[in-house]
């Protein structure tokens, strides 16, 4: 291998992309996860924290337009986090056997 080149730490993994505008749902899922992870004795990576996406909406407050200029401030907040651990099977049948919360979007990805 050349010099300063580095090898990637998880050769096959399975990336796990949690997103969700609540932020407590989110965090015990990843959670939970980690905690799978550790129990059976796999390497993993994360969760790691994405930037938060900000949905805003600016409206009128007087329906007319009449009066003072006055306006309403809307703010939708998306977290996402990234999750990569080794896909081994018992591993990954107990994720696939969590409760997911409405709230939370979950994709899985198996990579090389």
């Amino acid at each position: 291998m050349p010099i300063g080149v580095k090898r990637h730490a998880l050769t096959q993994y399975a990336r796990i992309k949690l997103t969700s505008s609540n932020l407590d749902e989110l965090e015990n899922l990843a959670r939970e996860i980690k905690e799978i992870t550790e129990k059976t004795g796999v390497k993993s990576k994360g969760p790691q924290p994405l930037p938060t996406k900000r949905l805003k909406i600016t409206t009128r407050k007087a329906p007319t337009g009449e009066g003072t200029h006055t306006f309403d401030h809307w703010q939708l907040r998306i977290h996402r986090r990234i999750l990569d651990i080794e896909p081994d099977d018992r591993t990954m049948k107990q994720i696939t056997k969590l409760r997911i919360p409405e709230d939370v979007k979950i994709e899985l990805t198996l990579t090389s």
